[in-house]
């Protein structure tokens, strides 16, 4: 389901079918990025833990399945006075698209 401006919402599952938090953008990977963010980080992208993201698409029955890592880094020098020094920096890659049957 497409929203008004243009947003579409997926919900994370979980392992045995819950769906805990919503993230929401114009694409899946986009809202998987959002998800990957909150992975525990590691010291360095070659460290970190890879973690399967399944994202259903509300109002569908796809899932979108990435692997998701998250990791640790320096913020630039040019940053904003807000952010802290060092920041959660996030990837993903897609597996597949699976689609529910219930």
């Amino acid at each position: 389901m497409v929203r008004e401006d243009g947003k579409r919402n997926f919900a994370l599952r979980e392992s045995s079918g819950d769906e805990s938090s919503v993230f929401s953008g114009n694409t899946p990977r986009q809202a998987a990025l959002k998800a990957a963010r909150r992975l525990d980080p590691g010291s360095s992208e070659d460290d970190a833990d890879r973690v399967e993201l399944e994202l259903r698409e509300k109002g569908t029955d796809k899932v979108h399945i990435y692997d998701g890592w998250a990791w640790e880094e320096t913020a630039p020098d040019d940053k904003p006075d807000w952010m802290p020094s060092e920041i959660t920096e996030a990837n993903v890659s897609k597996k597949g698209i699976e689609h529910l049957e219930e």
